[in-house]
């Protein structure tokens, strides 16, 4: 089959669609532009469908070039033949050409390959013949001293070792005792030191079959055996290994060959079992690393794409105790404008000068809402915010996660962005920020530093920075961005742009003011027409006269709006577009207008709501105005929180005691769940319900099945 057709089996889409798809990307076409601007090339498939689909691309085209590399390296070598070259076409992994070329890859010297300097391979072939000639009768012809082979032991023992080697080299032997261990092995770890104390406790005594085992399993053991806490081994039940490579070697023969037996429990021990174990755990903790970056993409996604507290002066704490709680005052538009430090920690003297002085800029500016971070002291200044809004009975607060803020602080992004402030200011800028809008903020945090993985660090870095860097990129590119506003960050996020074109769309607008139009874009430097395609139809223009330039209608697509808006008599009124539509025929209109149903779909969306902003129709965050504290917690209490984590053993909740409580997957859902994130995404508000409060360990057990809002 050909690519395209493994693909289309693969996914379940049709073939026509994947081979429209592949084209568009061997064009320099991104995700979100396909996903939003060429529907009718491959039936509205959705951006994480589509980026499933470009991974898989990539790995096929992979293995098709190593495919080709070996039947090369093979053919040099004089011993490619059509069966093998037809094995290797056929071979639908990576491990799977790498075990048909094991036998052809040169090696490094081995006792196999001592031995066949000395003259053995023909030894070896006649006695794995198994034509019940005597081992030691046909190896005196091989005594010679000369070669140093001085004695029939020596020639039988690397008879042995040729023999051997060849059935590790065997690739339908590797591939069923892979299986073999996959089926029926078990991970066994134990503790290099059972008496010391460590994170890892819970694996000082562990087993558990291979095909049960969990990733966050795989990858905690991976850990503790890195830190030489933990000592893993894969097992295999009695003998079924050794009985595997014996049933393969083994000719059904009068007289079973106890050499050849011997020579193949060898290979099994000494080769094959301890080369499968690494395979094999390789093979998991890849399997392992990938499940935990889909999970980081699924937990950050929802994130990124909180909805925005928009239109309001926010006040951003930094919380801390010996440099003080520093403080930023941000307008609607998130231009800063008041900073001040207080310390509310101090003493009872120092919160209410706190207290007066946060008063003041709220009274002066106009403060709606507050924004906390959740780090160090972040406890006592939310009890500080508590009394202060008792002066201010129409501002609110919120807790709001401030990992990765430091991080942005000290960057040279921040130091261009806010060159006039401290590193401890700009902090508290950012978490005013990103209640404002978690987004815009976000992107320019790097996203493994935002906290919403598990076991990040664990995994092929690579892999992780491209899968969430699409993560970042489908949000922003599915929100929209105002050119006119935003930042480089954000603006590189944009399909068609870079780094390079972001800082020049920056400096234009610096430069020449405003822009007027979409059209404009043409006019930045290095911003070409293949960038200007693939950004346009994201880049809104509130300052334009054409309204579609504040809309996610492509420029390309402009003439068929106003085609619609005309066939259909709407005037300026475009709230029966929709209805209309229906009554004219999509496909009709369709027809019409020149363009596909999906495209006139999205269009009539986009008049309908000019610059609709997609979070808005999500629900609102939680801003509080009292306090709870982990005391006040009892058993059956029953309380509203937001997923701040989703990870595979349970969910965790902010109910606003600074420590979030976890949700066992157990607890998640009456129906039995293979991943919490099959009921929960980060972002969700959640109805709970207390089930165990630990104060000491700071531990708090929640059930969302057996909440009675739930």
């Amino acid at each position: 089959m050909t690519i395209a057709e493994i693909l289309s089996n693969e996914l379940g889409q049709k073939l026509e669609y994947i081979e429209n798809v592949i084209r568009l990307l061997d064009e320099g076409n991104t995700i979100p532009f396909i996903a939003r601007y060429r529907k009718e090339m491959h039936g509205a498939m959705d951006d994480t469908t589509l980026r499933n689909l470009e991974t898989r691309l990539t790995y096929l085209r992979s293995l098709q070039s190593r495919r080709d590399e070996v039947k090369k390296s093979i053919e040099n070598q004089g011993k490619l033949t059509d069966s093998l070259s037809a094995a290797i076409d056929n071979a639908a992994t990576l491990t799977e050409v790498e075990d048909l070329y094991r036998p052809y890859k040169q090696k490094r010297r081995t006792r196999a390959s001592v031995a066949r300097e000395k003259g053995l391979q023909p030894l070896a072939e006649a006695i794995y013949a198994q034509d019940e000639r005597d081992p030691a009768v046909l190896a005196a012809d091989y005594v010679d001293e000369e070669k140093g082979v001085n004695s029939v032991e020596e020639a039988l023992a690397g008879a042995s070792d040729i023999i051997a080697e060849n059935l590790s080299d065997d690739a339908a032997i590797r591939k069923s005792l892979r299986e073999l261990v996959m089926r029926r092995g078990a991970l066994v770890c134990r503790a290099e030191n059972p008496d010391e104390d460590s994170v890892y406790r819970l694996y000082y005594d562990f087993s558990s079959p291979l095909s049960r085992l969990q990733d966050h399993q795989i990858l905690a053991i991976n850990r503790g055996e890195k830190e030489g806490i933990l000592k893993p081994v894969i097992v295999l039940p009695g003998n079924e290994g050794a009985a595997l490579v014996c049933r393969a070697a083994l000719k059904p023969t009068a007289r079973i060959s106890a050499f050849v037996r011997s020579a193949a429990e060898d290979a099994y021990d000494r080769l094959l079992f301890p080369s499968i174990q690494r395979e094999v755990r390789s093979d998991l903790t890849e399997r392992a690393g990938q499940g935990a970056i889909r999970n980081f993409a699924l937990n950050l996604k929802p994130l990124l794409m909180q909805p925005p507290v928009k239109g309001f002066v926010t006040m951003g704490l930094d919380p801390g105790y010996r440099n003080g709680c520093k403080v930023a005052v941000v307008d609607p538009t998130g231009k800063v404008l008041a900073t001040a430090v207080v310390y509310p920690t101090f003493s009872e003297r120092k919160k209410q000068e706190a207290i007066s002085a946060l008063s003041s800029l709220i009274t002066r500016y106009g403060v709606k809402h507050i924004a906390i971070g959740n780090g160090t002291a972040s406890r006592e200044t939310e009890a500080m915010t508590v009394e202060l809004l008792k002066k201010h009975p129409e501002a609110s607060y919120m807790i709001v996660s401030e990992a990765g803020a430091s991080i942005y602080s000290a960057s040279p992004l921040a130091a261009e962005e806010f060159p006039d402030y401290d590193v401890n200011l700009r902090s508290a800028v950012s978490i005013a920020r990103r209640l404002q809008d978690p987004l815009a903020e976000l992107v320019k945090i790097d996203p493994k530093a935002i906290g919403v993985g598990q076991y990040q660090h664990d995994c092929p870095q690579k892999e992780l920075d491209e899968a969430l860097g699409g993560v970042v990129e489908d949000c922003v590119n599915a929100v929209g961005v105002d050119v006119n506003t935003a930042s480089k960050s954000l603006l590189k996020q944009v399909s068609g742009l870079n780094a390079t074109t972001a800082k020049n769309i920056v400096d234009y607008r610096e430069a020449n003011g405003p822009f007027t139009s979409r059209a404009e874009l043409k006019k930045v430097p290095k911003l070409g027409p293949k960038a200007f395609e693939q950004s346009a139809g994201f880049l809104r223009v509130p300052e334009s006269r054409e309204v579609l330039d504040h809309t996610g209608v492509h420029p390309e697509s402009y003439a068929a709006a106003k085609k619609l808006v005309k066939l259909l008599n709407c005037g300026s009124n475009m709230s029966d577009l929709p209805k209309k539509l229906e009554d004219y025929g999509p496909a009709n209109a369709a027809q019409q207008c020149g363009v596909g149903e999906p495209t006139l779909r999205d269009i009539v969306r986009e008049l309908c709501k000019p610059g609709r902003d997609p979070r808005d129709e999500l629900p609102a965050p939680i801003l509080r105005k009292d306090v709870l504290e982990i005391k006040d917690l009892k058993p059956g209490m029953e309380l509203t929180g937001t997923v701040r984590n989703v990870i595979d053993f349970g969910v965790f909740v902010d109910i606003g005691v600074h420590q979030d409580g976890l949700v066992h997957i157990s607890q998640v859902s009456s129906r039995h769940l293979h991943h919490p994130s099959e009921a929960v995404k980060v972002g969700d508000v959640v109805h709970v319900m207390v089930l165990d409060v630990d104060e000491k360990r700071h531990r708090i057990s929640l059930s969302m099945k057996q909440a009675s809002g739930s």
